[in-house]
């Protein structure tokens, strides 16, 4: 690993804020890579004798009115919603890039043609798309992907055009322009990168509003089938017993918490560890302070 690589994951490993996001995004992905080979029971397996069981060794987090081990079931979601993160973050990525390039590096004809249909596409809401189009084609995890990964594209492209024209008129990007360097090494060497922290921030949150999209679609029907394992659709099963058997609603309640938690925080820490400002900010207040008892002397 080189040293540069080093020196970002240290700052992103010094904020608390940081290792809180990385430890809650690593344990999502562990588990859902261990569901995939393995869960304490089948998920989908009911057993109508040991309905409504409570915490216990057998059943850590109890069961539902089927008889179902909720652990299970959490395990299995976790797999779901990891799907739907990462899908629509990379397809909000691409999205978002491609037009806030489209918008901030080419034609003035061509800028002023993608602001306005950022604008337009920024008016829907993304969830109102997505129950649009999911009563279309009908509720599917990919659906609610493709559908919340282009509304968030949008807004990822509203946000970093601004920026993206503001570096490209900044000093040092005049100066590597006339030292002869391609547009596509400017965009790659210095724009891009400048943009980073702003990028990261809003595609930390697309992903965390991916999750809450996901368990929102499904609990209302529109997202995962009920066969599917998922935090929202067992959301919707267990709501109607919330007076009886209010302990099994809290934990994929609480599993959907952490997640959105765990994604915002870490897009907060890659931000404060990847922005070029505040590293010089901070090398410069190190500094300063390294000097302060020489001046004081």
């Amino acid at each position: 690993m080189s040293a540069p690589r080093r020196s970002w994951w240290r700052r992103l490993l010094s904020e608390p804020a940081g290792v809180t996001g990385v430890v809650i995004v690593l344990t999502l992905l562990t588990v859902a890579a261990l569901a995939t080979f393995w869960t304490p029971y089948d998920p989908q397996a009911a057993d109508v004798a040991g309905r409504w069981a409570g915490p216990s060794p057998a059943h850590l987090l109890g069961t539902d009115a089927t008889g179902r081990d909720i652990l299970s079931i959490l395990m299995a979601g976790s797999r779901t919603t990891v799907v739907v993160a990462v899908g629509a973050g990379v397809i909000a990525t691409i999205v978002g890039l491609s037009l806030a390039t489209l918008g901030a590096l080419t034609h003035r004809w061509v800028r002023e043609s993608v602001a306005v249909l950022v604008d337009m596409l920024v008016a829907f809401p993304v969830l109102l798309i997505a129950m649009m189009i999911s009563a279309v084609w009908g509720g599917s995890l990919a659906v609610v992907v493709w559908s919340v990964g282009i509304g968030f594209g949008v807004n990822i492209a509203r946000v970093s055009r601004p920026e993206l024209r503001r570096v490209l008129h900044s000093d040092f990007v005049v100066a590597a322009r006339a030292s002869g360097l391609s547009g596509w090494q400017n965009l790659t060497r210095h724009l891009l990168p400048n943009v980073a922290p702003v990028f990261i921030v809003q595609l930390s949150w697309s992903m965390a509003v991916a999750v809450l999209a996901e368990a929102g679609l499904s609990y209302l029907g529109f997202g995962a089938p009920v066969t599917d394992p998922s935090w929202g659709v067992l959301l919707s099963q267990l709501q109607q017993y919330l007076t009886v058997y209010p302990l099994s609603v809290l934990w994929p309640g609480l599993a959907i918490t952490a997640t959105v938690l765990g994604f915002n925080l870490l897009g907060d820490g890659l931000r404060d560890a990847t922005d070029p400002t505040l590293r010089t900010r901070s090398g410069s207040a190190r500094r300063a302070r390294t000097h302060l008892p020489e001046v004081v002397a």
